[in-house]
């Protein structure tokens, strides 16, 4: 269909066919080629992601020329050097660390949200909001340095052991993603109409039980997808974990006991392995599984925020 501007530039010939401005074919030609640009960017993209997924693949489906897929995920003796490569420990580990993660974080960044969103006046949402979304901003190492150097001696004292493990892991991945889950669940919360607050009040509720009953599972697509997106980045951080959880290839009895997860482990023996060997490929096994992981995140957020549209 023509636009109106080529209705407007458009004339008839003497032969009665439209005559196209030089203006307007000009127009014409910049559209194909944006379009095209976009089109290839969008390609490029996809080859990119889908060619690294590619790759780490079929690098990690070698190690079962080596090693049983039974032995890999189930086994707990992870010995490169006898050639067993059990990776149960890091698996249960990443996942542990994660949850404890979010048990710590949501109940603080819900608090924070409706805070934020429904008590704090003006002038101080407006400097609490810039401050929290200043906390995303941190590199890790800088995380990662304050729990090895103030939580990790003090839970040492307060236990009388030292320090590392999955707790001091957990506290700094809650801190990492507080602020995510928090900007997530206020913005969720600050979008509900305000009819449902009002017909809540007018009913006899108090505030505090409008914000529990009401607007908190109103809210509760957004507040998922931003604790999901805080359970991706607590599941693919990787420096300030590595210098706080400890790195031993071992199976956790505690919270306090020294451990490695996914991406420690990856950091800490890729630089020991030579390309194509079994323990290189079960390294990139583990990296296939947090890629698996982190995909499966991103199909859940999709699917809730689907659900969420529908109703």
């Amino acid at each position: 269909m023509n636009s109106m501007i080529d209705q407007l530039a458009s004339v008839k010939s003497d032969e009665g066919r439209p005559v196209i401005s030089k203006w307007t074919q000009n127009q014409h030609r910049q559209d194909r080629l944006m379009r095209w640009i976009f089109v290839g960017s969008a390609a490029l993209v996809s080859a990119i992601i889908f060619s690294i997924i590619a790759f780490v693949g079929m690098q990690g489906i070698k190690t079962f020329q080596d090693v049983s897929p039974w032995e890999f995920f189930f086994s707990t003796d992870w010995t490169p050097g006898q050639n067993k490569f059990g990776a149960f420990p890091f698996l249960y580990s990443t996942l542990l660390m994660t949850l404890v993660a979010v048990v710590i974080s949501v109940p603080l960044a819900l608090s924070g949200a409706l805070f934020m969103a429904k008590i704090a006046p003006k002038w101080m949402r407006e400097i609490m909001r810039p401050a929290t979304d200043l906390f995303v901003g941190i590199p890790s190492v800088v995380y990662g340095l304050i729990g090895m150097t103030v939580i990790v001696p003090a839970l040492g004292k307060l236990t009388g052991g030292i320090g590392y493990g999955i707790l001091p892991a957990a506290i700094i991945l809650a801190i990492m993603i507080l602020p995510t889950i928090l900007s997530i669940s206020e913005d969720a919360i600050r979008s509900l109409p305000g009819r449902l607050e009002e017909a809540s009040l007018a009913l006899g509720a108090t505030r505090w039980q409008t914000m529990w009953r009401v607007l908190l599972p109103a809210a509760r697509p957004g507040i998922l997808t931003g604790i999901i997106l805080g359970m991706g980045r607590a599941i693919g951080e990787t420096m300030a974990v590595f210098m706080v959880i400890g790195n031993s290839p071992q199976m956790p009895k505690s919270l306090l006991d020294s451990t490695t997860v996914l991406t420690t482990a990856i950091v800490k023996d890729m630089g020991n392995t030579n390309y194509g060997s079994a323990w290189n490929n079960a390294l990139y096994m583990m990296a296939l599984l947090l890629l698996v992981i982190s995909l499966s995140l991103i199909l859940i957020i999709r699917i809730v925020a689907k659900r969420s549209e529908l109703k």
